[in-house]
């Protein structure tokens, strides 16, 4: 699939659930959060029925998404099911890291039972390597199962495993380089991402806003001058570079700095509630679960909505119009 300014669509993020236990302020800044009634969610059915379609449209990327994925029930089942889709080449999965290390009943981390699913690689939020900055951040004092559950990750043998840090002005910039200290020392690789005005506009402010570029000064003002990588290409947006002396690599996350964001975006997300959005900075949605739930519309007529959705998607996102956001980042998914 192609939309009319060139964008070729091979990536679904898909939503599983809008619940998570943290309450992290960039994207569920409240306690009071109105969860989804479960007849509103996609059962597992429906979602890898969008699925299948989506591959028969070259869809072959999916990264399963929440909330956090990990608090819904049987999703390693459901994960089993997803990577015998043909055509589905790469399979990940985004967490908080809180529940990988998280014993099963057959003796298996939460981490080994995914990876032997058949998720190819793990991406880990991790904002802060102060226990007390964690707690304030997330709302919830689970800093020591996150870094159990990247343990455990690691034991687990994934392809891949990534750690995102959202960069936040007065909270974090003084630990970017243990960061980065942190990511080199487990062979994990780090990028750095803008916050950006996904839950409510008060998220971004003058005072909490602390951009890519910047970031990237602070580090060479202690590693050295880092090399750009645009040889490394995964399938999001991030620029690579290199550290001097170390060869660690480092990614940076721009959504509002960097002009040139939105050239190469190659995704659709699908929210829990079967909202189908062609990207995450327009309120752009369109409604899949009706189409689902109606036994007169068959797979045709669901490859056609998602035909149509590519058809519609921007060229670029809002963000940097004075977005206002219409719900918040947990209703549509990480």
């Amino acid at each position: 699939m192609e939309d009319r300014f060139g964008h070729h669509i091979s990536y679904l993020r898909v939503s599983i659930t809008d619940r998570c236990n943290e309450r992290c302020q960039y994207c569920m800044p409240h306690e009071e959060q109105d969860w989804l009634p479960r007849s509103e969610v996609l059962s597992y059915e429906e979602i890898l029925r969008v699925i299948r379609v989506g591959a028969g449209l070259g869809i072959s990327k999916v990264r399963v998404t929440g909330g956090e994925p990990l608090t819904r029930r049987d999703v390693v089942w459901f994960l089993e099911e997803l990577a015998r889709i043909d055509g589905i080449r790469d399979l990940g999965l985004s967490t908080n890291g809180t529940l990988l290390a998280r014993p099963l009943a057959d003796g298996r981390t939460t981490a080994q039972a995914v990876r032997d699913a058949g998720v190819r690689t793990v991406n880990v939020s991790l904002d802060t390597l102060d226990r007390d900055t964690y707690a304030k951040t997330t709302g919830r004092d689970l800093f020591p199962d996150v870094i159990a559950g990247i343990d455990a990750a690691r034991d687990a043998g994934f392809e891949k495993i990534k750690l995102n840090t959202v960069l936040m002005r007065h909270r974090n910039e003084h630990e970017l380089w243990d960061l980065a200290a942190f990511a080199h020392e487990r062979g994990l690789l780090l990028r750095f991402i803008e916050l950006m005005p996904v839950s409510t506009t008060e998220v971004l402010t003058e005072d909490n806003f602390l951009a890519a570029g910047e970031a990237k000064r602070l580090l060479e003002y202690r590693l050295g001058p880092l090399t750009a990588r645009p040889d490394i290409r995964t399938n999001g947006p991030a620029s690579y570079f290199e550290v001097p002396g170390t060869g660690q690599i480092l990614g940076f996350i721009g959504a509002m700095t960097n002009l040139h964001f939105c050239e190469s975006c190659n995704k659709l997300r699908l929210t829990c509630e079967g909202k189908l959005r062609p990207c995450l900075g327009s309120h752009l949605e369109f409604d899949l679960r009706e189409a689902l739930r109606d036994p007169s519309m068959d797979d045709a007529d669901i490859a056609r909505i998602i035909r149509e959705v590519v058809a519609r998607k921007p060229e670029k996102h809002d963000f940097r119009e004075n977005y206002q956001p219409g719900r918040k980042m947990i209703a549509i998914g990480g």
